[in-house]
């Protein structure tokens, strides 16, 4: 039987080069290998307050964004998650089962809280995790791929199953993290100290997929670089030249020491050129697939209640399972 993987992204806006490179471009390649089922994460998405108008919009931008990069209806399940309610009422029984410490000690919580302040963070913020853990066991999915960001809260989805299991048999399938080795983080390129992100205050430290070609040019020649010359790859004593030759090498398939063979001696100037030309090539016709599902929806939809169907029919199954389990509800006795 062939593995199946699942993951998701919130809407929260167009995604940036950081999260193609460390998600959705690992995506592309792994629905040729496994059983996949990729979902709009809407639900997360309301953790924090959000425009109605707005979030529905996103919702299908990030859906079009999926097939825009290679996604296949014919190789892979789409969907969104709010659309198959068994999402929420197993996210309901695995919060009855994690334990408050638990879920305070999940750094994202920690860190969110801690903007926000402890007293007003929302339930919602504090008991995701146990979302999380249903939008993977739900489908019995093997494989989850995973950023340094989210294995903690993987282990809780695995430690939640074993639990589960514990309590009422057998029942969920314990999933197993799929780690990519180089360039699972990309950063911002204004500081390679952090994580590249939409939130970031400047607008030159992240390149999103539906950037136009000069934009893109522009981002990249502004990008800092360390005060040590010289394209090579070393993340603690040059970290800003690293990222950039971490994007280079995502985008265009050469390795870390052919990268500098080919700019030895070079400057950064000649490398960032080379690496505006290498991106905007690359993600030219992605922005182009993009612009043609916003002015064409029809077949966005299409693709999108063929695998609301597709997931509902395999959440269904498992949940009439899992209510037997835990005793919720009426036996349904009848032949």
């Amino acid at each position: 039987m062939q593995d199946l993987l699942i993951s998701g992204v919130q809407p929260t806006s167009t995604p940036h080069l950081g999260n193609y490179i460390g998600a959705l471009q690992q995506w592309v390649k792994l629905q040729h290998e496994y059983e996949c089922l990729f979902f709009v994460a809407d639900l997360h998405a309301i953790t924090v307050p959000q425009d109605p108008k707005e979030l529905r919009e996103r919702i299908l931008e990030i859906a079009a964004t999926y097939f825009a990069i290679g996604l296949l209806p014919e190789r892979c399940t789409l969907f969104i998650q709010s659309e198959v309610p068994e999402h929420a009422e197993l996210g309901w029984i695995m919060g009855t089962l994690a334990r408050l410490g638990e879920m305070e000690r999940m750094t994202q919580f920690k860190d969110k809280s801690a903007k926000e302040g402890y007293e007003r963070a929302g339930l919602g913020l504090f008991s995701y995790p146990a979302l999380m853990a249903a939008d993977i066991l739900l489908y019995d999915a093997t494989i989850v791929p995973v950023g340094e960001d989210q294995v903690q809260h993987l282990e809780l989805t695995r430690m939640l199953a074993r639990r589960f299991n514990e309590r009422f048999g057998e029942t969920f399938v314990i999933p197993q993290p799929l780690m990519q080795k180089v360039g699972a983080r990309i950063m911002s390129l204004q500081n390679p100290q952090k994580k590249m992100s939409k939130s970031d205050p400047s607008k030159n430290a992240a390149i999103f997929l539906d950037d136009s070609a000069d934009t893109i040019k522009s981002k990249i020649m502004k990008a800092v670089t360390d005060t040590e010359g010289g394209v090579t790859f070393d993340l603690e004593k040059k970290p800003a030249i690293s990222n950039l030759m971490t994007i280079y090498h995502h985008l265009s398939g050469e390795s870390m020491k052919s990268i500098e063979q080919t700019f030895a001696g070079k400057g950064y100037g000649d490398f960032k050129k080379a690496l505006a030309d290498v991106v905007v090539s690359h993600l030219t016709p992605i922005t182009k697939k993009i612009v043609e599902y916003r002015q064409n929806p029809d077949m966005l939809l299409k693709h999108l209640d063929e695998g609301r169907g597709k997931a509902h029919a395999l959440a269904a199954k498992k949940m009439t399972i899992v209510r037997d389990c835990v005793g919720i509800g009426r036996a349904d006795k009848r032949p």
